[in-house]
């Protein structure tokens, strides 16, 4: 994206000489710095791994197409300026240069955008104009935005020291596979780090960026970002310089979408972890995590071999991201409707502008349990409040019906211990008696999963209240 075409510069002589110089700064920057240099190296909470290693050289800053103001749009997605040619207000900031005037400011506000450019920061009028201009765009391409985590998401990462004797084959498999374009394990020597793809995922990428302008999002380092990004996108077809770490975010341990030029409406985000993502929980489709290395099992507390040590893997053809796949192919369908066949107009530009993709993903998800109505028994404390229980709010996100006493509509009975009173109802009047992974493989799943895969099989020692 080029600052110097896409901001509002003057149309004089002079602002024409500081856009060249502008476009200039950004060819020497882009070959001599880095967006990682002169970061702050901060510890992540996050479920994925702090790899810190040596930064690597940033790519170009691109060309984004100037466009025309949407008509009868509220959005405003115009190239030229909101208001008159004059600073301030300032745009933004490379170096501390202002985008539009050249003058130097020693001005810190606005958001900095360091994965496009080391230097750019940009203030929330002009971030706004450019995210009007980018909503138009992607609509016309009839594409949403997809944010991608790494970690556990779509890959599993090992630190060599922690490969178990099990394990070892999976480094002789990956120097040996090293010339196979389509190999799944990666060692990473500069970083001491073996890394398993999730099966399905080249495809799933291949088919996504038809659908979907795609980010990389993870709290990890950005050195293993474009290092990961290499392996998954070698020839930049699907992230190009879209691949924001850990030194972008501008709320310690929290992802935002705040620093992505792009209409939180057309957002979908696909994440093993939900707590980094408080501000946009709508906007999310919490991935079950990818434990293929021992490691990676441990640090989650589970004492189970792993995919790695007994030599298993995902399936390809009904595994995660083929299910997931599904959920967003039906999401944009579902969000385009009756304009994915036709030649858009500037009016059909502007009645998709208004829509959202969180609505439509919530319509998809209330269809899970759709026609279930649950009861709970012994699953959180009698003491709590039912409603604020965690388990609740997800079975009803799920389109389930939630009751705290049973009568002849209840179809299932979520209980720890099928020895309690309403466990014995549900058995005595032919109703489903599951425990509460039933609900979370739903969730997962993206589907109503059978009832006799999640029986309660023993009763706990000390049940809660």
């Amino acid at each position: 994206m080029s600052l110097a075409a896409e901001s509002p510069v003057h149309s004089s002589s002079s602002s024409d000489d500081f856009a060249a110089f502008l476009d200039a700064e950004l060819d020497v920057a882009s070959s001599d710095t880095s967006p990682d240099e002169d970061q702050d190296d901060e510890e992540n909470d996050d479920d994925e791994e702090d790899f810190q290693e040596p930064s690597a050289k940033r790519q170009k800053v691109e060309d984004l197409e100037p466009t025309k103001e949407l008509e009868g749009s509220n959005v405003n997605t115009s190239s030229e300026p909101m208001d008159e040619d004059i600073c301030p207000p300032h745009p933004g900031f490379i170096k501390g240069m202002c985008m539009r005037c050249g003058q130097i400011e020693e001005d810190e506000s606005g958001v900095a955008f360091g994965y496009i450019h080391k230097d750019l920061r940009l203030n929330s009028k002009e971030i706004d104009r450019l995210r009007g201009v980018d909503l138009k765009n992607l609509l016309e391409a009839k594409k949403l935005i997809l944010i991608l985590d790494l970690d556990h998401t779509v890959l599993n990462s090992a630190r060599l020291v922690e490969i178990s004797a099990e394990e070892e084959y999976l480094r002789h498999q990956a120097l040996s596979m090293q010339a196979d374009a389509d190999r799944s394990i990666f060692e990473l020597p500069g970083m001491h780090l073996l890394t398993k793809l999730r099966p399905f995922v080249r495809t799933f990428l291949e088919e996504a960026t038809k659908m979907f302008e795609i980010y990389i999002y993870t709290m990890a380092d950005r050195a293993y970002a474009l290092e990961i990004a290499k392996i998954l996108d070698p020839d930049k077809v699907y992230f190009d310089n879209r691949i924001i770490s850990n030194a972008d975010c501008t709320k310690r341990h929290q992802k935002g979408l705040d620093v992505v030029l792009g209409a939180e409406s057309l957002v979908l985000i696909m994440d093993d972890t939900e707590i980094v993502w408080q501000r946009h929980k709508e906007n999310l489709i919490l991935m079950e995590r990818y434990h293929f290395f021992a490691s990676s099992r441990r640090q989650f507390g589970f004492s189970t071999k792993s995919l790695s040590e007994t030599k298993k893997d995902e399936s390809e053809s009904d595994g995660i991201l083929s299910i997931v796949l599904n959920v967003l192919k039906r999401a944009h369908q579902m969000f385009f409707d009756a304009f994915l066949e036709k030649k858009l107009s500037a009016k059909d530009i502007t009645e998709l502008s208004s829509r959202d993709v969180r609505k439509v993903l919530k319509l998809i998800r209330q269809e899970i349990l759709q026609g279930c109505k649950i009861v709970f028994s012994r699953v959180f404390p009698s003491s709590a409040r039912a409603e604020d229980q965690p388990i609740w709010k997800l079975a009803q996100q799920l389109g389930a019906i939630c009751s705290t006493e049973v009568d002849a509509s209840v179809t299932h009975v979520v209980s720890t211990d099928k020895t309690t009173e309403k466990a014995r109802w549900a058995l005595q009047n032919g109703k489903f008696l599951v425990n509460v992974h039933w609900i979370e493989a739903a969730n997962f799943l993206w589907s109503r999963q059978r009832e006799e895969d999640f029986q309660i099989t023993s009763s706990p020692k000390n049940p809660p209240d």
